[in-house]
């Protein structure tokens, strides 16, 4: 802070000296200390004060642009979705009108003629064990189980 060498100590210790005497310059140095001390924390204290506040200003502004990209991208999927909203429903819609004209096309065709459900092969249906009164425990898998695995009823280990 100031530039004061170790001559101008000197001096001012010997002006002290000569002004306040040698019986109050201990109580006076004492004091001093003491002001300068409180002074030093004073300042630190207003130093931390001040870096706090700069962190929570740059926090807020991170927090801020943060929002602002998430809000910017949420509008981004709002408009994809309402692009994709559209493209659906034209596509619906054109599907509808096919449909209408296939059907208007071939005449006299029944309009609710119910649809026929795809034969397949049956798979084989596995049977669970619900005649043991705890699933959860750890156990040698049941008859039921190795029933559903070997494919015929009733055979057990």
């Amino acid at each position: 802070m100031f530039d004061i060498g170790f001559s101008e100590l000197v001096v001012i210790g010997v002006v002290a000296l000569i002004v306040i005497g040698p019986e109050r310059l201990p109580k006076v140095a004492r004091t001093a200390g003491h002001l300068y001390g409180r002074l030093q924390r004073y300042v630190s204290s207003v130093k931390s004060d001040i870096s706090r506040e700069i962190q929570l200003d740059e926090i807020r502004r991170a927090g801020q642009s943060f929002k602002e990209s998430v809000e910017s991208a949420a509008s981004g999927v709002e408009q994809q979705a309402t692009v994709v909203d559209n493209y659906l429903r034209n596509e619906a819609s054109n599907v509808k009108q096919a449909v209408t004209a296939s059907v208007a096309g071939e005449g006299q065709a029944p309009a609710a003629e119910p649809a026929r459900p795809i034969e397949t092969e049956p798979s084989p249906q596995q049977s669970l064990p619900l005649d043991e009164p705890d699933q959860n425990t750890a156990r040698v898998p049941s008859a039921g189980v190795e029933t559903a695995r070997s494919g015929s009823p009733d055979k057990s280990a």
